[in-house]
């Protein structure tokens, strides 16, 4: 097929192809978050601390989908994609049936390493087909699409996870979360078209196609730029506070509200999911259209907006026992918060060099993983195993109001990216 030919019919199936990507983040997403409903039964089943349960959600797993990132990244921006993500697909959604069979501590660890090896080959090459296929304009909405599937993932977990584990156990509910990916892997190995590098951007010179950069020249060339650098500082810290809430918050509503797995599995999860999916949307068109307006530095800023006056309802929803006020104040919040992937990953797309759009996303998203997902669910078991002596099973609580305290930090670099992106004109 020739060079024109591939290029028409990339184009017409993107939607298409955004679709699959989408469904692969949320089954990235379901197979790491499952976790999160199922940690009381884990916790009880197996004998462990929730400086143990902090670890399989955070760090043990982190190290591993964060640090193979780089070469899965410097591999998707010289080679085929598309088999990059359907390997990777297949081989995280197998680990994770896997851990269905654990029976200690550092089995189930094994496991978990297992799926954030095959989580690594996901985001990168996704990020880079996106953004070859949809135009600067368009891309935040793009990218607010594909970012459903950490709402959506992690509603489906709980969903699937905790109605399955109510009446048949922990162990059925990770073989039935699992096997299903596999099956998508074939689907997007088999229609999904691998787009031309720099498709939809026509006014990159012929000096973007050269020789493949160093990963030091990638670090170098996003470190900086100081736009990039604080918007991956405002996502990083975004990011750790809002995976040790993820990684916690069904054992939070089981503790601290006495709520059950399966009231959060029906109730709680699939409103969750509607306000996620207004969010993610809603935040990508509202970022187009600032964008247009008044320019792409605005993203940044309407980021800011949404994030602070979506804080005082976390406070509030942390702070409630009573389910019934606290977890419809937890949905408003979720529309107003969990909106900031979308415009963050589509400005650091459009500040990356060409040919080093996978490299800048892997960069990313090591930081972020290192420090949010490898951090954020540690750091929570950690404080509340520190703080049980002192507030017994309230412990869990002031653990996540301290993490919530300390949005205004992300905040802060959002304002500073959208001065950045401003005085370059954007």
């Amino acid at each position: 097929m020739s060079v024109p030919a591939t290029d028409e019919v990339a184009l017409k199936r993107r939607g298409f192809t955004l679709a699959l990507l989408t469904a692969a983040y949320f089954f990235s997403y379901m197979d790491r978050q499952i976790l999160a409903i199922l940690q009381e039964d884990i916790r009880r089943d197996l004998l462990l601390s929730d400086t143990q349960l902090g670890l399989l959600a955070g760090f043990a797993f982190a190290i591993f989908y964060a640090t193979l990132g780089l070469p899965v990244a410097r591999l998707a921006d010289r080679g085929n994609r598309v088999n990059i993500i359907a390997i990777a697909l297949a081989l995280w959604s197998g680990m994770t049936a896997v851990c269905g069979l654990a029976q200690n501590f550092v089995q189930l660890l094994l496991a978990r390493i297992g799926v954030g090896i095959g989580e690594a080959g996901s985001s990168p090459p996704s990020h880079s087909i996106i953004a070859d296929l949809y135009p600067p304009e368009k891309r935040a909405g793009a990218m607010g699409i594909y970012s459903l599937g950490v709402v959506l993932g992690a509603a489906g977990g709980t969903m699937i996870g905790g109605t399955l584990a109510h009446f048949y156990g922990w162990r059925v509910a990770m073989f039935a979360v699992g096997v299903p990916g596999i099956l998508l892997a074939v689907l997007i190995k088999l229609f999904v078209v691998e787009p031309r590098r720099g498709l939809s951007d026509p006014t990159q010179s012929a000096a973007s196609h050269g020789d493949m950069p160093a990963f030091g020249e990638g670090f170098r060339s996003l470190f900086a730029n100081r736009a990039a650098v604080h918007l991956v500082m405002g996502v990083t810290i975004t990011s750790l506070i809002g995976y040790g809430h993820t990684a916690f918050g069904p054992s939070f509503m089981i503790r601290s509200m006495n709520l059950d797995k399966l009231q959060i599995a029906s109730i709680v999860a699939p409103v969750g999911a509607v306000a996620g999916t207004l969010s993610a949307v809603g935040g990508g068109w509202l970022a187009n259209w600032a964008a247009a307006r008044w320019g792409l530095h605005t993203q940044a800023w309407l980021v800011l907006a949404m994030k602070a006056v979506g804080l005082p309802l976390s406070f509030l929803f942390f702070a409630s026992s009573d389910p019934w006020v606290g977890v419809p104040i937890y949905w408003v919040s979720i529309i107003l918060v969990n909106s900031y992937l979308g415009p963050t990953f589509a400005l650091i797309q459009g500040l990356a060099p060409l040919r080093m759009r996978a490299l800048w996303a892997a960069v990313t998203l090591l930081v972020i993983n290192l420090i949010g997902l490898g951090l954020g669910p540690t750091l929570i078991g950690v404080i509340s195993d520190a703080l049980k002596p002192t507030f017994g099973v309230e412990s869990l609580r002031w653990a996540m109001l301290t993490f919530a305290a300390a949005t205004p930090w992300a905040l802060f670099h959002y304002w500073r990216a959208g001065v950045w992106l401003k005085r370059r004109g954007a």
